[in-house]
C-alpha cells in the first residue's frame, strides 16, 4: 500500500459532496483545503473525480480531524451517499421489489446491483461478494484505506454505504462490521452483514 494511483480511476461524486456535507462548513473548509481540494467546496463536482481525491480528503480528514472524528465523519458521509442513491439512482420500482422479497433473495440482487456499479465507489479496486451468513463484501484496492495505515478498519464511508442500503431494502436489522481492512494490512477491506 504504496498510496500510488492510477491517473485514469475515477470515484462518483458523493465520495467528495457527502463528505463535505458530513463534516459541515468549518471543518469541511479545513479538511478540502489540507487535501488541496478547496475548490470542490466552491463547485462541488457533479461528475466523476480522480479516485487521488478521495486518497487525500480521507489522509487530511484523518490528519486534520484526529482517527475517532476522521471515522465519525465518513461513516456519516457514508450513511448519506446511501440515502441519496435510494432517493436518486435505485429505481423506486426496483426498491419495492426488494422489499417484497425474502431477505437471502433481496441481498443476491442488491450485491449483483452494487457489483454492476462498484466501478464508482472502488475505482482502481476490485469489488467482490461472497455469499452466506455472513454475506461478506470485499473491496481490494479502493482508495479510503490508501490514506494511510491505521490501527483499526477506516473504511466507515463503505460500511455505512452498505449498512444504509441493506437497512432499508433487505432487512431493517442489518448490521454491517469491516472485519479486515487494508489500513491495518489486510489484503482486502472485508465487509460481513448480518440480518
Amino acid at each position: 500500500m504504496d498510496g500510488s494511483l492510477p491517473t485514469t480511476a475515477r470515484i462518483g461524486p458523493n465520495a467528495v459532496t457527502r463528505l463535505a456535507e458530513a463534516l459541515g462548513p468549518d471543518r469541511a473548509r479545513d479538511v478540502f483545503g489540507a487535501a488541496g481540494l478547496s475548490a470542490r467546496l466552491a463547485e462541488p463536482p457533479g461528475r466523476m473525480v480522480p479516485e487521488g481525491e478521495v486518497v487525500a480528503l480521507h489522509r487530511a480528514a484523518r490528519a486534520c480531524l484526529g482517527e475517532p472524528a476522521a471515522d465519525a465523519a465518513s461513516r456519516e458521509a457514508g450513511r448519506l451517499t446511501a440515502l441519496y442513491l435510494l432517493a436518486n439512482r435505485i429505481p423506486r420500482p426496483l426498491q419495492a421489489v426488494l422489499k417484497r422479497l425474502p431477505a437471502g433473495l433481496a441481498a443476491r440482487i442488491l450485491t449483483k446491483a452494487i457489483g454492476n456499479h462498484a466501478w464508482t465507489f472502488a475505482g482502481s479496486g476490485r469489488f467482490r461478494v461472497v455469499h452466506g451468513r455472513p454475506m461478506r463484501l470485499e473491496v481490494e484496492g479502493g482508495p479510503i484505506p490508501r490514506a494511510g495505515a491505521a490501527d483499526h478498519p477506516v473504511c466507515g464511508y463503505y460500511a455505512a454505504t452498505f449498512e444504509t442500503l441493506f437497512r432499508a431494502l433487505v432487512s431493517p436489522r442489518t448490521h454491517v462490521a469491516e472485519v479486515a481492512c487494508e489500513a491495518t494490512g489486510a489484503p482486502a477491506c472485508v465487509f460481513e452483514l448480518r440480518w
